[in-house]
C-alpha cells in the first residue's frame, strides 16, 4: 500500500510538476500531486507543500491560484517559478513581465545565510530558468536572498512563517545544487522521515496492470523503441505471454535498419504501411497537423489489424508505451499547455482512453526510470541503451514549408523562415530559427534570452553556399526527402557509434530543413543533447574532429546544401524540432 503523502505538490500547470514529486520520492519521501486550488483543510495533514511552476501570469484573472489559507496554516510552503510569483502576488508583492526572458542555464548569486532552506548553498551556482514574468516587489516580511544577472528576485525567504520561493527550477538535473535545496526543505524545514522505497515500483506496476486489465487481453503496437518494448515485456510478465500480443507498423518513416531490427524481436510481427502514411500526410506542413495525421492513421491501421486478426472477437484493450513527458507535453494536466501532441494522444486514442480501453503502464515514469524497469525485467542492454526515437519517426524530423521564403540578414545573424516548436515559460512557442556563424553555446543562450520572435539558435558548420545565397523552398513530406534524411541519419549514427560519441549523449536527432539552393534544396541540422529524463536538456558539445568528419560526409550527399549545429537547450527549444 502507498503511505499517506508527507509532501503535496500543488499543480499550477507546469511542465515539471510531476518531476517535483518524483524528486521528492527519490529521497524516500512519499509525495502526491493535487490541483493547485485544493482547499487548505484537505491537505493539512501533509508536512509540507510545494507550488509548481506553470505557463500562466499571476496577474491574469483566469490564472491558477491556491487557497491563501495555506500561507497561514503553519505548514512549510515552497513556491517554484510561477509558485514563487503566485506566493508574492497573493501576499501583497508585485509581479510584472520582465524586460527579457530567461530560458535555460543561468548563474545564481545566493547570499550566505543561516536560513535552513539555503544552508550550505551560498555563492554563485548554475541554475535552470524558464520564465519571463518576475517578482519586482516582495511581500512584507520576505527578504531577497538570491539573484541572477537578469532576475533581481531569484530566491526569497520568510523563515519565521516557513515560506520560501525560488524563481529557478531546483527539481531539474541542470540546477547544480537543486537536490541539496530540496533535501533541506524536506528534512530541515518539513521534518520528513523516509517512508517510501522506489524498489517497490515493479510489483506495484505489475499489480496496476492486472487491476486495469482484469480478464481482458492486451494488444500492443510496438515501435521497437525502449518505451513500447519495456511496456510490452512488463505486460507479458504481469499477465502472461498468451494474453499479450504485439505488432510493429512500418510507417515508412523509420530509420535505416529499424524494421529489420524489430522483426528479430520475439513475439512481434510486422505490418508494412508506408504508402498509406505518405498518402495521409500529402500536402501537410504544419507540425501539429503532421502529428495528428500520423496518430489518426495509426488508429485506422490498428483497427484494421485488430479486425483482420479477429481481435474484436476477444475482450481486448490497447497497450501503449506512453511515458510522462509524452503526457505533459500533450497538455495532459488541467492547466498545462500543449507543447506538441504526441501520436499516442490524438483524438482517436483519447476516445479509447475515455472508454477505459487503453493500458499505459509507464505513463507516470521518465525515460531513465523506464530503462531501470527494463533492466529489472532482464531486457538486453542493446535495446535499453538505444537513443530515444519519436513515435512519428523521421516524419517530424523532416520539416516542410508552404511557400518559398528568403533568409533575412540581421545584426545578430540570419533569420531562417523555418519554424520550430519550443517551450518557453511552460508554454508552446512556434517561431523562426536564428543562424549564426560561430559554434558558441553561450552566444546561443544569450541571443535566445534577448531576442523576441525566435526560439532556437543554430550555428553553421559548413556549406556549399553562403547563407545569404540560400532560401527556404516550398516542399512537402515526400519519399525522396525522407530517404535523404534516412541516409543522413544513418551516416551520423554510424560515425558516432564508431567513435563512441553515441554513448556520451542522451539523444542525437538529425533534422532535415528545406534551406538551400535549386540543386541542393535541403540542409541538415545536428542536434546532440545531454539529458536524464527528457524534461530538460543541454545542447551537447562534440569533438571537432568528429564534427568535421560528419559534416564532410553529409555534404557529399546529393541534395544537401549546408550543415548546422543546434545550440539550443530545452527550454527554450524542445529536443525535437516538431
Amino acid at each position: 500500500m502507498r503511505p499517506s503523502p508527507q509532501i503535496i505538490v500543488l499543480d499550477a500547470g507546469g511542465q515539471y510538476c510531476h518531476l517535483i514529486a518524483r524528486k521528492v520520492r527519490e529521497f524516500g519521501i512519499y509525495a502526491e500531486i493535487r490541483p493547485s486550488e485544493t482547499y487548505a483543510g484537505e491537505i493539512s495533514a501533509a508536512r509540507g507543500l510545494i507550488i509548481s511552476g506553470g505557463p500562466s501570469s499571476v496577474y491574469d484573472p483566469a490564472s491558477p491560484t491556491v487557497d491563501p489559507a495555506i500561507f497561514t496554516s503553519g505548514q512549510p510552503v515552497l513556491g517554484i517559478c510561477y509558485g514563487q510569483q503566485l506566493m508574492a502576488h497573493l501576499l501583497g508583492g508585485t509581479v510584472t513581465k520582465g524586460d527579457r526572458g530567461e530560458y535555460g542555464l543561468a548563474t545564481l548569486d545566493l547570499d550566505l545565510t543561516a536560513d535552513p532552506l539555503f544552508a550550505g548553498l551560498g555563492g554563485p551556482q548554475q541554475i535552470w530558468m524558464s520564465h519571463r514574468d518576475v517578482v519586482t516587489e516582495v511581500p512584507q516580511g520576505f527578504s531577497v536572498v538570491g539573484r541572477t544577472a537578469t532576475c533581481a528576485v531569484a530566491a526569497v525567504a520568510a523563515p519565521e512563517r516557513k515560506l520560501y520561493g525560488v524563481q529557478f527550477h531546483p527539481e531539474v538535473v541542470h540546477t547544480s545544487r537543486g537536490r541539496d535545496l530540496l533535501h533541506n526543505f524536506l528534512f530541515r524545514i518539513c521534518g520528513c522521515t523516509p517512508d517510501w522505497d522506489p524498489s517497490h515500483r515493479l510489483p506495484l506496476l505489475e499489480q496496476e496492470i492486472r487491476d486495469y486489465a482484469g480478464g481482458r487481453k492486451v494488444f500492443f503496437f510496438v515501435s521497437g523503441g525502449v518505451d513500447s518494448t519495456v511496456a510490452f515485456a512488463l505486460c507479458q510478465r504481469a499477465l502472461g505471454e498468451e494474453r499479450v500480443r504485439g505488432v510493429y507498423v512500418d510507417t515508412g518513416f523509420m530509420r535505416a535498419g529499424e524494421t529489420e531490427f524489430v522483426a528479430r524481436m520475439p513475439g512481434i510481427t510486422v505490418e508494412h504501411a508506408g504508402q498509406r502514411f505518405f498518402r495521409a500526410l500529402a500536402g501537410i506542413t504544419d507540425p501539429e497537423q503532421k502529428r495528428h495525421a500520423i496518430g489518426e492513421e495509426f488508429v485506422l491501421v490498428q483497427e484494421e489489424v485488430i479486425e483482420a486478426r479477429r481481435l474484436l472477437d476477444e475482450e481486448w484493450i490497447l497497450g501503449q508505451g506512453t511515458i510522462y513527458p509524452d503526457t505533459i507535453e500533450s497538455g495532459g494536466t488541467a492547466k498545462s499547455s500543449v507543447i506538441k501532441t504526441h501520436h499516442n494522444r490524438v483524438a482517436g486514442i483519447r476516445k479509447l482512453l475515455a472508454a477505459g480501453r487503453v493500458l499505459e503502464p509507464l505513463k507516470s515514469l521518465y525515460k531513465d526510470e523506464v530503462r531501470a524497469v527494463g533492466r529489472e525485467l532482464g531486457l538486453p542492454a542493446e535495446l535499453l541503451d538505444r537513443h530515444p526515437f519519436p513515435g512519428p519517426g523521421l516524419a517530424i524530423r523532416c520539416l516542410c514549408c508552404d511557400t518559398d521564403a528568403p533568409v533575412l540578414e540581421t545584426a545578430d545573424g540570419w533569420i531562417i523562415p523555418v519554424h520550430s516548436v519550443g517551450v518557453q515559460g511552460d508554454e508552446r512557442s512556434y517561431a523562426p530559427v536564428l543562424a549564426i556563424d560561430r559554434l558558441d553555446h553561450r552566444a546561443g543562450t544569450e541571443l535566445i534570452n534577448r531576442l523576441r520572435g525566435v526560439n532556437r539558435v543554430m550555428a553553421i558548420v559548413d556549406s556549399h553556399q553562403p547563407i545569404r545565397a540560400m532560401q527556404v523552398q516550398a516542399c512537402a513530406l515526400v519519399p525522396e526527402r525522407i530517404e535523404r534524411l534516412r541516409t543522413a541519419d544513418a551516416i551520423v549514427r554510424r560515425l558516432c557509434q564508431r567513435s563512441g560519441y553515441d554513448q556520451q549523449v542522451w539523444q542525437f536527432p538529425v533534422i532535415l530543413i528545406p534551406l538551400g539552393t535549386i540543386d541542393r534544396p535541403d540542409s541538415i541540422v545536428l542536434r546532440p543533447v545531454e539529458s536524464v529524463d527528457g524534461m530538460t536538456a543541454q545542447s551537447a558539445l562534440m569533438p571537432a574532429s568528429l564534427l568535421t568528419e560528419i559534416s564532410s560526409e553529409l555534404l557529399a550527399q546529393p541534395g544537401i546544401c549546408a550543415i548546422f549545429y543546434d545550440l539550443t537547450h530545452k527550454p527554450p527549444g524542445t529536443i525535437e524540432w516538431e
